[in-house]
């Protein structure tokens, strides 16, 4: 466990800022409270993914070395949801999940990792790193700048894995979590072990950025824009998004750092590129595998490539505290905008069933 003062010594953050304006999506009457006093367990309503285009507006605030792009819903003083976006994705994955916790009475903040969308860099002298730990590092910060002291945590892909390394650093700042995929902190000696040839096969994208091709694809906006498309309909093959669904996440890739984030997170973990010595003591504990003792949900996606086999079988032991793992049939790597009723669903029950 990392303790506040440390985590700030090395990370260089402050508390002290104040998000800019702006509202949400209406503030609807307390129901996560009111469930939780008649200790009820509140069913998610049914709606079909794409029911939501948008937020209705976003905040800024000053958190660590960024100033952080965020979406909101949900009542101001509600129990905290952070949602966390993987790659090649951005806060539209959750833009059906939002207002279905918010109809809950939870207060919903789903920020743009470093490098995408509306989030910007501080400083132009800071690394563009993209080390787990860096990426983890900055949620605590923002939850600090937003006086968030708890929040239940829900993500996929890279958001998983943030969300994983928080519970497993700070659990005293997790409330529950989410983890599509299960356990994914990566020990990058481990990485260098190859998988199986059809596990292999799915990460091609991982490989061709360990290239200078694959750097200048992505540096490149029409190769990046089509990359991105193509991982799309590879790894989701049983979701029918339209054009639109995917350009209103593909602005989010014209972030003037997004290149260097990318290529950066995918060559550390193969151990391609150097992380920051300011890092090195949360990577040493990383390295170790640390379980997760607070309440956990995980989910297995059955057409994700990712999925790995056993129905989450391979990281149980990860999981010490409270648990339950389910599978979705027939949906893909992006769960939360494929199936936003069974993502929320499980962000409740983490919630209010251990």
């Amino acid at each position: 466990m990392i303790n506040r003062r440390t985590f700030t010594k090395a990370a260089g953050i402050g508390t002290g800022a104040a998000a800019a304006s702006l509202a949400g999506f209406g503030t609807p009457a307390n129901a996560a409270s009111a469930h939780r006093a008649t200790g009820g367990t509140p069913t998610v309503p049914v709606v079909a993914p794409g029911t939501h285009t948008s937020f209705d507006t976003l905040k800024h605030v000053r958190a660590g070395v960024l100033d952080v792009g965020f979406a909101e819903a949900g009542p101001a003083h509600g129990p905290v949801v952070l949602c966390l976006h993987g790659w090649p994705y951005d806060i539209h994955s959750f833009v059906d999940v939002a207002p279905l916790l918010a109809a809950q009475g939870y207060r919903v903040v789903v920020p743009y990792l470093r490098g995408h969308g509306t989030t910007r860099f501080l400083s132009s002298r800071t690394v563009r790193n993209a080390q787990q730990s860096a990426v983890a590092l900055d949620i605590i910060a923002l939850m600090d700048a937003l006086k968030i002291d708890k929040a239940l945590l829900a993500g996929f892909d890279w958001g998983s894995r943030t969300a994983d390394i928080i519970a497993a650093l700070w659990p005293e700042r997790v409330k529950g979590l989410v983890s599509v995929s299960g356990y994914l902190i990566t020990n990058v000696e481990a990485q260098k072990k190859p998988l199986p040839p059809k596990a292999e096969y799915a990460w091609w994208y991982q490989y061709y950025f360990s290239t200078e091709r694959g750097r200048l694809a992505m540096e490149d906006r029409t190769d990046r824009h089509d990359l991105c498309r193509l991982v799309w309909d590879t790894v989701s093959p049983t979701w029918h998004f339209d054009d639109a669904t995917f350009e209103r996440t593909a602005a989010a890739f014209e972030n003037p750092d997004y290149a260097a984030i990318v290529i950066h997170n995918y060559r550390w973990r193969l151990g391609l590129a150097d992380g920051e010595r300011r890092y090195d003591r949360y990577e040493k504990v990383l390295a170790t595998r640390p379980v997760i003792d607070v309440p956990t949900i995980t989910i297995d996606a059955e057409r994700d490539p990712f999925t790995a086999p056993g129905n989450g079988a391979s990281y149980r032991d990860r999981f010490t505290g409270e648990y339950d793992h389910r599978t979705l049939t027939g949906i893909g790597h992006n769960v939360p905008q494929e199936a936003p009723t069974a993502f929320a669903q499980a962000v409740v029950d983490v919630d209010r069933a251990f």
